[in-house]
């Protein structure tokens, strides 16, 4: 992106001739823009800090109707602090631009008319335009997060772009004064915050997550209303099942609620899956496999939430939560887990204040050299822990049993117990989190009762996960804990389940509704473990084919 040179003259003559003078010298580095007013020039100058553009010059007129020189330059500053300020005045204007080099810190005033340009205009704005540039840094070309640190609203958009591998920029209101100000403008007493930034100059303020995919050009509508295999949830799972049902030629369809990779993708670092002997991280392994489904040809729905199933022989029909339906000859429940929610005083109110559910990687750098906490004792707090490590001056593990051990992975207890800043408060849970506008403290308590506080900056929960099965209830059996019963499952003490219509048992991976399959940590006796879901979503593709064979 060129940095601009904004040019303002209410004189038409003059302006196009400073703009023709402007654009013969600098055309090549710059890009320059007029402006007939001071309040079309302020106007040009809000749109171009909602782009994101650079400002590197102004060179304005002081005797313009409605607006002077001197005021523009003065209201720009909330805009363009950094950029260089040069007054157009005639002789007879010569004491005002002299009193406004204090007032608005101009840099230079020139004389009416400037020719020759040579000797009079280029050599001052060479002088300008190198000293800004060696000043001022090229602000990021791309989508902008502005708000507040301590949102809720701001951390989930933010999370929702890390995690589909959107880049953008953080711009906190409390510390960037003209984002501030821009703010203000777009949303009235900034009582829609986050504001979202994107470089065409459109803008989103506080957007759901639908709303949000579909601006940064992630597809969240099918494009058809028939697929040979419907796959829900891009987990590990069901991203293997997709690639592999592409693959061998199924017009596939995958749809995801948030972002490609499911918990595994926010795994810090997975260091067992085979194939990797320096670990990987979940972000780079989703990202792997979803490069991989595309190139397969897979067509994949983001930020859509799949609300109910029915079965219309010899279809199955999928209802998604903007009450569109998709029919397909299978389905396969790939929809993993979500987490458990930490339910003690203070933790709502705080969520995205200090409060996290998972490794919340996009947070990581707020947490440098701070004290921060993680809750939980299996893999994934292990892993989020090192990762922390990584950052803060030191990390908390609390631990509800008497040790790491058995629950976590032993390469996993080992590395935590030899990283130093890492300590691990076995036997206690929290009862409480503290903070005003954002977490400050938690409040543990152990086996016989006793309570203490301790201070953090931030807390980090994995305890646990439960099944997201609840958009099939009624229709695809479950057991007692939510989990999809499958295969011999499926059925009720080794029969057939009720109103089996087909001469044959499920499928292995297939439930009590024929074409429908399940697959990865919702299935009832799955192996939960990357590899594991890996291995059952890639072993599922062979059943389906089975049963696409029969219909």
């Amino acid at each position: 992106m060129k940095p601009v040179i904004l040019a303002v003259d209410d004189d038409a003559e003059v302006l196009a001739a400073i703009e023709r003078d402007l654009r013969q010298q600098y055309r090549a580095d710059y890009r320059v823009i007029a402006a007939s007013s001071g309040l079309a020039a302020f106007e040009t100058l809000r749109q171009l800090k909602q782009r994101n553009a650079p400002v590197a010059l102004l060179l304005v007129d002081q005797r313009m109707p409605g607006m002077s020189g001197t005021e523009l330059l003065t209201e720009a500053r909330q805009f363009y602090p950094d950029a260089k300020r040069v007054l157009l005045t005639a002789y007879a204007d010569i004491e005002a631009a002299i009193a406004s080099i204090n007032v608005v810190g101009l840099d230079h005033y020139l004389i009416k008319p400037w020719t020759p340009p040579d000797v009079r205009l280029y050599p001052v704005l060479d002088d300008l335009l190198a000293s800004w540039r060696e000043h001022v840094r090229i602000p990021f070309d791309g989508i902008r997060v502005v708000g507040v640190r301590w949102s809720r609203q701001s951390y989930e958009v933010k999370d929702f772009l890390a995690r589909n591998n959107v880049p953008y920029e953080w711009v906190d209101i409390e510390r960037d004064p003209a984002m501030a100000e821009l703010a203000r403008r777009l949303s009235p007493g900034l009582a829609s915050l986050p504001l979202v930034l994107f470089p065409d100059g459109r803008h989103l303020l506080n957007p759901t997550t639908a709303a949000l995919a579909e601006r940064v050009g992630l597809r969240t509508h099918a494009a058809l209303p028939f697929y040979d295999l419907i796959v829900v949830g891009a987990g590990p799972a069901g991203l293997a099942n997709a690639v592999y049902g592409a693959s061998e030629g199924l017009h596939t369809l995958l749809i995801e609620q948030n972002a490609p990779g499911g918990q595994a993708g926010t795994s810090s670092r997975i260091e067992n899956y085979l194939g990797f002997p320096a670990g990987i991280t979940g972000a780079d392994l989703a990202q792997r496999a979803t490069a991989q489904a595309r190139r397969f040809g897979v067509e994949i729905l983001t930020a859509q939430e799949m609300v109910g199933l029915r079965r219309d022989d010899p279809y199955r029909i999928v209802r998604l939560a903007d009450g569109s339906e998709i029919s397909a000859r299978a389905v396969l429940l790939a929809t993993g887990m979500s987490v458990r929610t930490l339910d003690v005083p203070g933790v709502e109110p705080l969520l995205g204040a200090g409060v996290y559910y998972g490794a919340a990687l996009s947070e990581a750098a707020l947490y440098r050299d701070a004290h921060v906490c993680v809750v939980g004792g299996a893999n994934s707090a292990g892993q989020g822990a090192l990762f922390f490590a990584r950052y803060a001056k030191q990390v908390s593990m609390i631990v509800r049993a008497a040790g790491l051990r058995p629950a976590m992975s032993h390469y996993l207890a080992v590395q935590i117990e030899a990283t130093p800043n890492i300590e691990v408060l076995a036997g206690y849970r929290v009862v409480a989190a503290h903070g005003r506008e954002h977490l400050e403290r938690v409040t543990l308590c152990d086996a016989s009762g006793a309570e203490r506080d301790l201070d953090v900056a931030a807390m980090f929960i994995f305890i646990g996960a439960a099944p997201r099965s609840e958009m099939v209830a009624g229709v695809v059996e479950r057991d007692e804990k939510g989990f999809i019963l499958t295969g011999p499952d499926a059925g009720q003490h080794g029969r057939r389940p009720q109103g089996w219509p087909l001469d044959r048992d499920p499928f292995l991976f297939e439930t009590n509704v024929p074409g429908v399959f399940a697959a990865g940590d919702v299935r009832a006796g799955a192996n939960r473990r990357v590899a594991a879901a890996v291995g059952e979503g890639s072993a599922a593709i062979y059943t389906i084919h089975r049963y696409l064979e029969t219909v």
